[in-house]
């Protein structure tokens, strides 16, 4: 589920619907400000690596990306990540 402004951020930056499904399933979950951020870091990458071979490499390049999901489900935003995320 996305809110408007999550489905307009993801359409102008580029997230695909196969790189939320993979941060979400891989990815680290984060508490912050009252949201959760879903993100991947090394053993994140390399789990999935592992789970999805030859599909992998089609979504390796995107997966410096963060989500921001609210306690109902709904994702808030996507971004890329561009530094270290700060907790």
């Amino acid at each position: 589920m996305f809110t408007r402004h999550a489905q307009t951020r993801c359409q102008q930056r580029g997230v695909r619907a196969d790189v939320i499904d993979a941060i979400l399933a891989y990815g680290c979950r984060r508490r912050r400000r009252g949201a959760d951020v879903y993100f991947m870091d090394h053993q994140a990458k390399a789990r999935a690596r592992t789970e999805l071979g030859c599909q992998y490499a089609k979504l390796s390049d995107r997966l410096d990306t963060y989500l921001v999901m609210s306690d109902g489900g709904e994702m808030i935003t996507a971004a890329k990540r561009l530094g270290r995320l700060k907790f």
